[in-house]
């Protein structure tokens, strides 16, 4: 059986993983990381298969190559049944741990039992998400995490669901996803998704309760999301913190400063989506929605309010869901400074 780990975002749980697998079996380990990203801990040394991350989806195109190419890798790798593992490489003489075939029958009958009911769990709350029946995501990415322990995207999924929830209130649904979240480290954090999610909670903190420690946590978060990766949902997001509290400065040149900063932050993401646009794979992405969503608040942000209205007329031509809807108004209407209903 071929074991693959993606070391794309730094997971320390992934990359410890990666160490017991190599120290418990001599081959058919496979190492996959984005190639724009870069190798973490000590791991320049070993063979890594790598593929192209595009913004914040993988092209159809590039999708069906690293497929293609990962199948051949796994079938050359239980083929030859060289050794891949460094523990096994520098200690030559080391015995692969053994067991016998009735508890390892037992083992593999558990874990595929077990394997299942996590991929239930995590179905359901993907629907309740896409038909914004958040607290029964809630429930469901719960059951998930009491099953797999600190995984980043159970995690990441249970944060979202939870402020959305805004159960009991919609402060301390926020305080719940905060506290869930930062298990994560956003502090320290290289992820986007992470960091995406972060400032997400910090912005509708702060909304809730005006303390500007919040607003420039969401920032810090949203700043560092976006230049890891150019990630649009971070650096739109970055631009709208940024103009929020250009509002609350009292020093006319932080004032100015923040309002720049917006505006070039802006500018890029024009400059990075319409580009995404015309090229040729863009039918091929999953995220052309939220896509346009971006590219209108940009634009009406800029004062360029006909471009604005067409991406807006796009994003609905997308048939986005009633949450996706009220969520894109809501950003409209905090940089307008009108109240949504």
């Amino acid at each position: 059986m071929a074991f693959i780990a993606d070391i794309s975002t730094g997971n320390v749980n992934a990359i410890y993983e990666l160490g017991v697998r190599h120290a418990l079996c001599p081959n058919t380990t496979i190492i996959m990381s984005e190639s724009g990203g870069r190798l973490h801990f000590d791991l320049n040394h070993i063979s890594t298969f790598q593929y192209a991350h595009l913004g914040d989806d993988i092209g159809s195109r590039e999708s069906v190559r690293a497929r293609r190419a990962l199948e051949e890798l796994i079938k050359a790798a239980l083929e030859s049944g060289e050794t891949d593992s460094p523990v096994y490489t520098y200690l030559p003489g080391l015995q692969r741990p053994l067991m016998n075939g009735e508890r390892y029958q037992q083992m593999l009958e558990e874990t595929e039992f077990a394997q299942e009911k996590l991929s239930e769990f995590l179905h359901k709350g993907e629907e309740a998400h896409r038909n914004g029946q958040h607290a029964d995501a809630v429930k469901a990415y719960e059951s998930a995490a009491g099953m797999k322990v600190n995984d980043s995207f159970i995690i990441q999924r249970l944060a979202i669901a939870t402020y959305k929830a805004q159960s009991p209130s919609a402060l301390d649904a926020l305080i719940r996803a905060r506290v869930i979240i930062d298990a994560l480290d956003p502090e320290a954090s290289n992820d986007p998704e992470t960091l995406g999610i972060a400032g997400a909670i910090r912005k509708r903190l702060w909304i809730e309760t005006e303390d500007r420690a919040q607003l420039d946590a969401a920032i810090r978060y949203y700043q560092r999301g976006f230049e890891i990766r150019r990630d649009y949902y971070n650096g739109e997001n970055l631009a709208t913190c940024l103009d929020l509290r250009a509002r609350i400065q009292s020093d006319p040149a932080e004032e100015q400063f923040d309002q720049m900063s917006a505006k070039k932050v802006r500018q890029s993401l024009v400059e990075l989506l319409t580009g995404l646009i015309d090229d040729p794979s863009f039918g091929d992405r999953s995220d052309q929605k939220w896509i346009y969503a971006t590219l209108s608040q940009c634009s009406f942000a800029l004062g360029e309010n006909e471009n604005g209205e067409r991406y807006a007329q796009l994003f609905r031509a997308e048939n986005p869901a009633d949450w996706e809807v009220r969520t894109f108004a809501q950003t409209k209407a905090l940089l307008e400074r009108t109240p949504t209903s």
